[in-house]
């Protein structure tokens, strides 16, 4: 991801941004050693993005709460879908999702939901609305508020972002969008709730894609709350390898360079900075060779000497006890 990094990544026909449900990379930060993660605490905009807690919907003419409903009908119909878009643009595991649904409505969210994969990279609004239409014929649905979700982060509407993760978690049971949890908390100004939402999961029942993304997202709030010691500390994770480059290093090298530059440590900040594009730039030549390959196993390649810091590119092979009354039935 180049200079204005986007929320998802979209390698390859199959890594849809909404759904990553096997231990793939999460769409809410692929942090590419080019931006850091944090930002200083003085007002600028905030990585994921502004974290000024404005509750309010990003979007003008709509409301923050999205439609509910099994299967209905009523209000807009949604914006309108090219021919080109089909349900089988939607992979087979999210498609499965959907099987509760009649054929003719499950055939229309799967391809509103594609719609907004297609979208999210170069139109968040569109993408949201496309999310939204999907959630008014299947709001019961936990891939579909997943989505809603993910694109309300996207806009930066933090606070329905918090609401449809927890519909998400309360439906599927699943932990695997905790780190976009905690980072939305901090979006709506709550970083002590963001601070109690992870510490509240069992981080040994995660992935650890997500075990990384969830300590990336803690060490943020630390800085939100001015704890930078107990920033670097939430770093210090058995993943921090320099040696070597897996999915989540150029992100956790980044925060970690982050952090040491609020500690006044430059010299170690530009190193673990340069760390962070090194693993950065040799993931994307891997990810250029791959295409549309999908590698489950571990694979290890070598990189050129880049003096002390290249590291080894590896690809990974690899559940809050939120309040329901917080996301009663709207």
């Amino acid at each position: 991801r180049d200079a204005e990094r986007k929320p998802y990544t979209k390698r390859d026909g199959e890594r849809k941004p909404y759904a990553p449900r096997d231990g793939e990379r999460k769409p809410y930060v692929k942090r590419d050693g080019e931006r850091k993660p944090y930002a200083p605490r003085d007002g600028e905009r905030k990585p994921y993005a502004q974290r000024d807690g404005d509750r309010t919907s990003r979007v003008p003419g709509r409301s923050s709460r999205p439609p509910q409903g099994s299967e209905r009908r009523t209000g807009p119909t949604g914006p309108q879908l090219p021919d080109d878009v089909t349900p089988q643009d939607l992979p087979a595991s999210a498609r499965n999702e959907l099987k509760t649904l009649s054929k003719e409505n499950a055939e229309q969210v799967a391809r509103h939901l594609a719609m907004a994969a297609r979208l999210i990279d170069e139109d968040a609004v569109r993408a949201h609305e496309h999310a939204l239409a999907a959630s008014r014929s299947a709001g019961r649905i936990a891939i579909v508020r997943e989505t809603v979700a993910i694109t309300a982060y996207a806009l930066g509407d933090f606070a329905l972002a918090v609401r449809e993760l927890r519909t998400y978690r309360r439906i599927s049971g699943r932990d695997d969008q905790i780190a976009l949890l905690v980072d939305s908390e901090r979006g709506v100004g709550r970083a002590d709730r963001a601070l109690e939402v992870g510490r509240a999961v069992d981080r040994s029942t995660l992935t650890t894609e997500v075990r990384v993304e969830l300590a990336i997202a803690m060490s943020g709030a630390r800085l939100d709350l001015g704890e930078t010691e107990r920033a670097l500390s939430e770093l210090d994770i058995p993943e921090l390898d320099p040696d070597r480059a897996f999915s989540w290093s150029p992100g956790l090298f980044a925060a970690r360079a982050a952090v040491l530059e609020e500690l006044g440590r430059v010299d170690e900040a530009q190193q673990w900075q340069r760390r962070a594009e090194v693993a950065a730039e040799a993931l994307g030549a891997v990810d250029a060779d791959l295409e549309v390959i999908e590698i489950d196993e571990i694979e290890e390649i070598a990189l050129p000497a880049e003096e002390d810091i290249a590291p080894t590119v590896e690809s990974d092979g690899s559940g809050d006890d939120e309040s329901d009354a917080e996301e009663a039935e709207r």
